[in-house]
């Protein structure tokens, strides 16, 4: 199984490398730069460690759907150009799949193991990786913009890119507590489960246990080139009845900001993210 699992992801690779750039087609959305003050309709402002956006439609007298979004691995660079800083300001699905309307957009860190300073790689310190700072912060900053800015605690998306979409599961679903928030999952680039990495627990043994949170709602799961179908490959077979999606960005890039440009994956990822808000 392990060499498959290698000769699969370096197919992946490969056929990433085949697939354009983001950069060849023209971005149509720009994630609105951080503003001072207080939120506001249109505005993206930091709150606390995290970062939010209420929707240009935003009126505090109605219920909004809320997109929670986790970031990928700080200091991270590739060959095509695309990094990514680790930071809840760095991150662009949550903007990309709703156009800036209709959401608020709330982008939240990783903590250290004291609670008080954003985790650039991974979650908590090495070599514990304690989650439970990050988990605890997690479930306030959603509870907390429900309360405060009209979140729908109904209609609540976790989504993440690269660790962040690891962490769809391993954080999303680490716990009961954790794992009722979310009526859905955007996974973007990687999975909990389909191999193992330096924190403890990531191994598929203990990812099945935490898969089994999941129930009965949907997740979307992409990633450039191959990588969707790899974990499809992984997931399909322990959950044949399950509500998944799986799609190639038809990019080569480990970038998020090809939510900002059109593609037909896109359309599909805002479809869905459609369907799977409204029908709650």
């Amino acid at each position: 199984m392990k060499h498959v699992m290698l000769l699969l992801f370096a197919q992946v690779a490969l056929f990433a490398a085949e697939l354009p750039d983001i950069r060849s087609v023209p971005a149509d959305l720009e994630v609105p730069a951080l503003s001072e003050g207080p939120p506001a309709a249109g505005k993206r402002v930091r709150h606390g460690l995290s970062v939010l956006y209420l929707p240009t439609d935003w009126k505090a007298d109605a219920k909004w759907p809320v997109i929670v979004e986790l970031a990928g691995n700080g200091g991270y660079t590739n060959a095509f150009g695309d990094v990514s800083t680790g930071l809840p300001e760095g991150s662009n699905l949550g903007y990309g799949l709703s156009g800036g309307k209709g959401f608020i957009w709330l982008c939240v860190p990783y903590l250290n193991a004291k609670g008080d300073q954003i985790a650039i790689t991974w979650w908590g310190d090495k070599p514990a990786y304690d989650p439970q700072p990050t988990l605890k912060h997690l479930r306030e900053s959603v509870k907390a913009v429900c309360h405060d800015f009209s979140g729908d605690e109904s209609k609540i998306v976790l989504a993440g890119f690269s660790r962040g979409a690891i962490a769809c599961n391993y954080l999303g679903f680490y716990d009961d507590e954790t794992a009722k928030l979310w009526c859905a999952f955007f996974a973007y680039s990687h999975y909990d489960g389909v191999k193992t990495w330096p924190y403890p627990n990531s191994d598929r043994e203990s990812a099945l246990v935490r898969i089994k949170r999941l129930g009965n709602r949907p997740q979307f799961i992409c990633g450039e080139g191959t990588n969707a179908q790899v974990t499809e490959q992984y997931l399909r077979p322990l959950l044949p009845n399950a509500d998944l999606t799986f799609l190639s960005t038809g990019f080569r890039n480990h970038n998020d900001a090809w939510t900002l440009r059109p593609s037909p994956t896109r359309d599909q990822a805002r479809e869905w993210l459609k369907r799977v808000t409204s029908s709650r």
